[in-house]
């Protein structure tokens, strides 16, 4: 898949909105792994990730393995540190993780 790079200007972090739309289970489930290792799942194809400009790029690389040009799409939205004060949640909790943890 072809990668296009737009990454932040600067090494500071910068928080993504990544959305995503992957009709199969295979690769939405690979997707949803990757993208949990960068950030929050907040909805159920939403994730919010605080990345600097090296976590930016390795996270496209490692998504792009895995996408298929025709079929899946991702979508990263930039949000800078005013428009982030702003965000406002109406509604219920994000989904949970049934994950657990024994140590």
């Amino acid at each position: 898949m072809k990668v296009t790079t737009k990454a932040p200007t600067s090494n500071l972090t910068m928080c993504y909105i990544i959305a995503y739309d992957i009709p199969d289970d295979r690769r939405r489930t690979k997707i949803y792994k990757i993208l949990s290792g960068f950030g929050k799942w907040t909805q159920y194809s939403v994730f919010e990730c605080f990345l600097d400009k090296k976590e930016f790029i390795l996270l496209k690389s490692k998504l792009a393995e895995h996408l298929e040009d025709q079929r899946d799409s991702v979508r990263f939205y930039p949000l800078c540190a005013s428009c982030l004060e702003k965000v406002e949640t109406v509604g219920g909790s994000p989904p949970d993780e049934d994950v657990l943890f024994i140590v």
